[in-house]
């Protein structure tokens, strides 16, 4: 599985972050998580509003934090 979280370092975006990983550890399962800060490359995914995860390409969240609970259930 492939997570990436996309955010140009912003508070929200860190938070994302931590969720995520959190998530994973808690699920026990194996994912490989890239965070994604050059705006170009955010841009070129699609995404129009920050912080973002996309899980195995596909964006699930856009334009704020998901909680923990809600990304390890995108995740289960």
């Amino acid at each position: 599985m492939k997570l990436r979280i996309y955010g140009v370092g912003c508070a929200n975006c860190e938070i994302l972050e931590k969720n995520t990983k959190e998530a994973v550890k808690e699920l026990g399962i194996e994912a490989e998580i890239e965070k994604i800060d050059d705006i170009d490359a955010i841009l070129e995914s699609g995404i129009t509003a920050l912080p973002a995860l996309a899980i195995d390409g596909e964006i699930k969240v856009m334009g704020r934090i998901a909680s923990k609970e809600e990304i390890k259930n995108l995740l289960s």
